[in-house]
């Protein structure tokens, strides 16, 4: 391929930017021109395209969010929207297109690429929720920005004898709620991927009072429930009262942690390399500290892997 094109849709995450840089600087090393897509899908439809140069990515490796922008477009979902898509990508000469971001994302590079029209998927969301990958960019990052707010908010439980919840992202995976209260020691971590028991958390808790710790800290998945609503539960089932504290979007931003940066550089040159070889309709991933590449309907297939070990030894630990 002469030329590709590149964009970032969905939620942002730390390491995007790193991503973009590398597959820019990465194709120009190989004599290939590259297009950045702004605004996601939605740009794509529009034709919000411009050819990217080497100073176009300079010192954006250490920048969060995107450069690029993202955006979560509906009408990319219907064939329609596809269709405007490649017509745009035809109008601009471009072969092939690398996307970085979620599962929604690599839905629509799927439905590209079944289209006649190849794409590399990235995976770039904090959930850490990409069948097939060990690690997403922007989990590392995430994950210690929640692990710095735990430690702060453990100051003022400790301060005031309190029992604090704090509610994390995660919808349909548990991964930043579970490694976060592993390593920030939480009391109690609840994830999509285990039911709970409301009297089994109270007696934890209440074990704990009496042995002394008047303070205590629960982690909580916005997949499982909010924290709002884990607080009326632990009030009305069994008399326990807790303060919540919703982290929010505070976990996507910041600047890449080097493991991100060291990642989203690897797997942007990657893309790069499967386009070159004319290879579409494939997912960039990491396993075993090694980059590879594999189907898109593995993705979809697959399930994403819960490491139901660290999860028993959160528990164990937290007694």
């Amino acid at each position: 391929m002469k030329k590709i094109g590149v964009l970032t849709s969905g939620g942002d995450s730390p390491g995007m930017n790193a991503a973009v840089r590398a597959v820019v600087r990465k194709a120009i090393y190989h004599d290939m021109q590259v297009a950045g897509i702004f605004h996601g899908y939605q740009g794509l439809m529009e034709g919000n395209i411009k050819e990217l140069e080497l100073g176009d990515v300079g010192d954006i490796i250490q920048r969060g969010g995107t450069k690029l922008y993202s955006a979560r477009c509906l009408e990319f979902k219907e064939k329609e929207g596809q269709l405007k898509g490649i017509e745009q990508l035809k109008k601009q000469g471009i072969e092939g297109l690398v996307v970085i971001g979620g599962d929604g994302s690599y839905r629509g590079a799927l439905a590209l690429t079944n289209l006649g029209y190849p794409c590399v998927g990235v995976p770039g969301t904090i959930d850490n929720d990409i069948s097939g990958t060990d690690y997403t960019i922007g989990f590392d990052t995430a994950l210690n920005t929640v692990i710095d707010s735990i430690d702060k908010i453990r100051d003022t439980a400790t301060s005031h004898d309190r029992s604090f919840i704090i509610e994390v992202m995660g919808r349909d995976a548990g991964d930043l709620a579970l490694w976060a209260g592993l390593a920030g020691g939480a009391e109690t971590v609840l994830v999509p991927e285990d039911p709970f028991d409301i009297q089994e958390i109270a007696g934890r808790l209440k074990r704990g009072r009496l042995r002394g710790k008047k303070h205590s800290i629960i982690i909580v998945a916005e997949g499982v429930m909010s924290g709002q609503e884990l607080q009326q539960k632990l009030l009305q089932e069994a008399d326990i009262e807790t303060h919540v504290s919703v982290l929010g979007h505070i976990q996507r931003g910041g600047s890449p942690t080097a493991r991100d940066r060291v990642l989203a550089s690897q797997m942007g040159a990657k893309a790069v390399e499967l386009l070159r070889t004319n290879q579409g309709g494939k997912a960039v991933g990491i396993r075993n500290r090694e980059i590879v590449a594999y189907d898109f309907n593995e993705v979809f297939e697959g399930v994403h892997h819960f490491d139901e070990e660290m999860y028993k030894l959160s528990k164990e630990l937290s007694i």
